[in-house]
């Protein structure tokens, strides 16, 4: 794996807390104070996003997240104020689908700069997987160039958890910077180029890894992981939907015993922003191992790394332990 900068934990929570306390203030006269030095102002709509920004647009932007740490985004709700701060940024990037209050406050904005990173790639119904999903019923998602547009609602917005979807959304970040800012197009096109080179070793990283395993079947309390499992051969078998603290039914347990016995599946997952007493309790009624699955919504204290490459390499050993790879 290539080697990384270290951002520690606190420090990148620190930074997030302190933009987001700076776009909730945020009024016409502090937005133009914010751009004296030069640096493109640029709101991100969760951790995802914020990586990328960062990554990308390096020394040349100031970006602040409206979700702080520790906060499920799914469930995020704005202030009137960071609202009207939105339109004061010099550029917004979200995921349309995500956050129902984040795709509202950025069609007030009307910021010519605005990018969505659903629009950068193929999204895909993962069926059950996604089914009842709140942050992607209803959503159409229209793109020519992908041809998006007059496909079913229930598309599954997790792209950022395949590590190839995310290139594919970094390198459309990465031109829309050099758009937004020309003056410094060949930074931005030399920072994607290497994030590009970063995400294509975790994808060869996992494909290695995942190749082979005694089972290729994984129980998780948020069915997150669809487009991961479909990139690398594996089967997501979620507990209750995509609501990681949804309490399964009794069918659904009956379901999840007789699928972990046909498969030898070995481990429940739960994640870091949610509680784990469903996937204790399950895992305790089945005989089965626990473990952290991290879905990558936000950075906290307990994730395990400092950054998305970091988290994603534990996801990695997490899996492999639990899938018997060999």
């Amino acid at each position: 794996m290539n080697v990384r900068r270290l951002i520690p934990t606190a420090a990148v929570a620190g930074a997030v807390t302190l933009g987001l306390t700076a776009l909730s203030a945020c009024s016409s006269s502090d937005a133009a104070e914010g751009g004296s030095d030069g640096k493109l102002d640029v709101v991100a709509s969760f951790y995802p996003m914020q990586f990328l920004a960062e990554e990308i647009g390096g020394s040349h932007v100031s970006v602040t997240t409206l979700t702080k740490p520790g906060t499920e985004p799914h469930d995020l709700e704005l202030s009137p104020r960071q609202i009207g701060g939105l339109g004061d940024a010099d550029y917004i990037l979200f995921l349309k689908g995500v956050q129902p209050a984040v795709d509202d406050a950025v069609a007030q904005a009307g910021v010519k700069n605005t990018v969505d990173a659903a629009k950068l790639t193929r999204l895909e119904n993962h069926g059950s997987e996604v089914e009842g999903h709140d942050h992607a019923e209803g959503e159409e998602h229209e793109d020519e160039e992908h041809g998006h547009e007059g496909e079913e609602a229930g598309l599954d917005p997790h792209i950022w958890l395949d590590p190839v979807k995310y290139a594919e959304v970094a390198e459309g970040v990465g031109k829309s910077l050099e758009k937004a800012d020309p003056d410094h197009a060949a930074d931005y096109r030399k920072n994607t180029e290497s994030l590009v080179a970063e995400l294509n070793t975790l994808d060869k990283a996992y494909e290695t890894g995942l190749k082979n395993t005694a089972t290729k079947t994984f129980i998780t309390t948020h069915s997150a992981f669809g487009y991961l499992a479909e990139r690398y051969g594996l089967t997501q078998e979620g507990i209750a939907g995509i609501d990681p603290e949804a309490e399964p039914s009794p069918a659904r347990i009956d379901e999840i015993h007789s699928v972990a016995e046909k498969n030898d599946a070995t481990t429940v997952f739960f994640e870091t922003l949610a509680s784990d007493k469903t996937a204790k309790t399950l895992a305790k009624d089945l005989g089965l191992k626990t473990g952290v699955l991290d879905p990558l919504e936000g950075i906290t204290d307990k994730s395990a790394g400092a950054d998305y490459i970091e988290v994603m390499q534990s996801n990695l050993s997490a899996l492999q332990k639990a899938l018997g790879a060999k």
